[in-house]
């Protein structure tokens, strides 16, 4: 497994497929990001489109993402699903988030959201839901492993000092 990124780090690069199928960089989303005043990106990582865990923690991110865009936050959400799967996954849901696939778990491996993890008490390797904040300059600024879908997002606000929604 890679070594877990930690607060000062500069994010690893990336350029993932869209659930429409069109590229997107890291470096484009920290660029749109720097437009705005405090601009940051939320890249969060989570197991699998369409499960219970994971569609909460989706529909969370969605449901604050105005808020969460009013104070200068963009948020892309990273899975080994494929764009079609994505796709369906969005639309299934009504998610206004952005969704990135990552097949081939290179961008998971590189930010440690992919290794080794507990799951009903066994030792399995597979996707680590985590969740990074990234200021404009690509420093990591908040970085959190094995974090819960369920109440994720408002953990996340208080975190960073936003109002509860």
């Amino acid at each position: 497994m890679t070594d877990r990124l930690a607060a000062g780090d500069v994010a690893p690069a990336f350029t993932l497929a869209d659930d429409t199928g069109a590229e997107v960089s890291l470096a484009d989303l920290l660029a749109e990001a720097g437009g705005t005043e405090g601009g940051r990106v939320v890249v969060y990582f989570y197991p699998a489109a369409m499960t219970p865990g994971c569609t909460t923690q989706a529909c969370d991110f969605s449901d604050s993402l105005d808020a969460l865009q009013a104070a200068g936050l963009t948020v892309v959400g990273v899975s080994p699903d494929k764009p079609e799967k994505l796709a369906k996954f969005r639309e299934k849901e009504g998610l206004t988030i952005r969704l990135l696939s990552d097949p081939g778990k290179d961008v998971l491996r590189a930010w440690g959201a992919f290794g080794e993890k507990k799951m009903y008490g066994k030792t399995v390797e597979g996707v680590i839901r985590s969740t990074f904040v990234l200021a404009a300059d690509g420093t990591v600024e908040v970085a959190q492993y094995n974090v819960k879908a369920t109440g994720h997002v408002a953990k996340l606000r208080r975190d960073l000092g936003l109002d509860a929604a």
